[in-house]
């Protein structure tokens, strides 16, 4: 197992409470409508006018899937109607157009990440549109430096496609795979072979894709260890660069779809501890390193590397290593952070397309950081890609006293530091290898906006 890591049983149970995952500081429930389009339009003229402007990154949210599958809480929209995607781009290209025009042309775009849904809904010929607006659009890195990547549904594309879509840029793609087992497969309504898998993963190999993702979910209907055991070695043997191991949130009383999942063939909450200590110890015995929560990847991987040499960043896709920039969310529901705030557009297409057509950017709410909300970012940062605080960082970049400042944060974290989570040094707070699980439940100690009303829009930490 990964040196990093421990796992004991007992603490998780003790620390598995509802928690953010931390792709921002402060969370989602703290954006609001207050925050409006001149705010955000404030943002964007203050990042170009920065001593040193950042690259550019765009998220484009592509709503659109083909079958619902009974598990997914993300924003979509299930349709056969293609029309719809037809007309969505159009918007989409607009938006792009007005959204470019708010920063400054010499501005490089470096990263792009094309989200769902079922980013490959668009045809080969609708997401080469795409890249060609974008490129009209924006000042486009086009050296092997860049991060382009999408999502993909393997049951959408070829492996014809999937070396058109190295043609088109993308040099990044992540497969959504959940599960082999076919019970497991059919009680959740996404049933793929395996064979589509390593034909796709073969595919972006010969077509020199630079990382190939895979994504799995422990605690599903009907998964037990021996088939998530089978699933995973089945993983091993494709070998992707990266794996995300995601915890199955059942919460049907938020998300309909997962109603249509059966409660009697849900796995008893004893059984997800054991998936995921079996996850770790195949994936880590396997090779893999840990990055962080539920991610891991090959030591040779730029993830692993950025973890090995303090490079390691979030942003609202999770574990990065281009997260320092301004990041513009485009189409419906994306969310964006542009010099010192977060931003998010509508959620509902009818709103989306209402927006547009009144000459207006379609973002609804969003939310300026305080100074305060800036430390407590930073340091939540450093717990969860660097495992260590360094308070004296934070005392000259902040003007702050460490041990004063977050005295009651500190004293929280007592708690953790008995039961041999972390090290509280007098210039350090220290994650322990059996605290690397537990990281959210240590970083949820630093914010400061977490009442008990809050926690309960979360997921469980582990």
């Amino acid at each position: 197992m990964d040196q990093r890591l421990s796992f004991n049983r007992d603490l998780i149970e003790k620390y598995d409470r509802p928690g953010p995952r931390y792709t921002s500081y402060p969370t989602a429930p703290q954006f609001h409508k207050a925050f409006a389009m001149d705010d955000y339009q404030a943002a964007a003229k203050a990042s170009n006018a920065a001593a040193s402007p950042k690259p550019l990154s765009v998220y484009i949210h592509i709503p659109f899937c083909k079958s619902l599958c009974y598990y997914c809480a993300c924003n979509k929209i299930i349709t056969h109607k293609t029309e719809r995607a037809v007309e969505y781009l159009q918007y989409l290209k607009r938006e792009i157009a007005e959204q470019a025009s708010l920063f400054d042309p010499s501005r490089r775009l470096t990263q792009l990440h094309l989200g769902g849904g079922t980013p490959t809904y668009f045809t080969s010929e609708q997401l080469a549109d795409l890249m060609q607006t974008l490129r009209d659009a924006f000042n486009m890195q086009d050296s092997e430096a860049h991060e382009f990547s999408l999502e993909v549904d393997p049951r959408t594309v070829s492996p014809q496609q999937i070396h058109t879509l190295r043609e088109l840029g993308f040099n990044r793609l992540s497969f959504g795979v959940q599960d082999f087992d076919a019970a497991v497969q059919a009680a959740v309504n996404r049933v793929q072979s395996e064979q589509q898998i390593r034909d796709l993963v073969v595919a972006a190999r010969n077509a020199d894709f630079k990382s190939v993702s895979v994504d799995l979910i422990y605690g599903l209907p009907l998964q037990t260890v021996a088939s998530f055991d089978t699933t995973l070695a089945k993983i091993i043997d494709v070998r992707p660069d990266r794996i995300a191991a995601y915890s199955y949130a059942h919460l049907p009383e938020q998300v309909k779809a997962q109603g249509l999942i059966r409660m009697e063939d849900m796995p008893p909450p004893e059984r997800k501890l054991e998936l995921l200590e079996l996850t770790i110890h195949r994936l880590t015995a396997a090779g893999y390193v840990y990055i962080g929560m539920d991610h891991f990847a090959l030591p040779d991987d730029e993830l692993s590397r950025a973890q090995a040499n303090g490079t390691l960043q979030r942003n609202f896709q999770g574990y990065s290593t281009h997260a320092d920039c301004d990041l513009i969310g485009i189409g419906v529901s994306s969310i964006g952070k542009v010099g010192d705030s977060y931003s998010q557009n509508v959620k509902e297409l009818s709103q989306y397309y209402a927006r547009m057509d009144s000459g207006l950017l379609p973002v609804q709410r969003g939310y300026q950081l305080s100074t305060d909300d800036r430390l407590r970012r930073d340091v939540i940062t450093d717990l969860m890609c660097h495992g260590r605080v360094d308070y004296a960082k934070f005392q000259q970049r902040y003007q702050i006293n460490f041990a004063e400042y977050f005295a009651d944060s500190l004293a929280l974290l007592r708690e953790h530091q008995s039961d041999g989570l972390v090290e509280l040094h007098e210039d350090a707070l220290v994650l322990l290898p059996q605290g690397h699980l537990l990281m959210r439940s240590v970083a949820m100690t630093f914010d400061a906006y977490l009442g008990e009303e809050q926690k309960g829009r979360f997921s469980r930490t582990v």
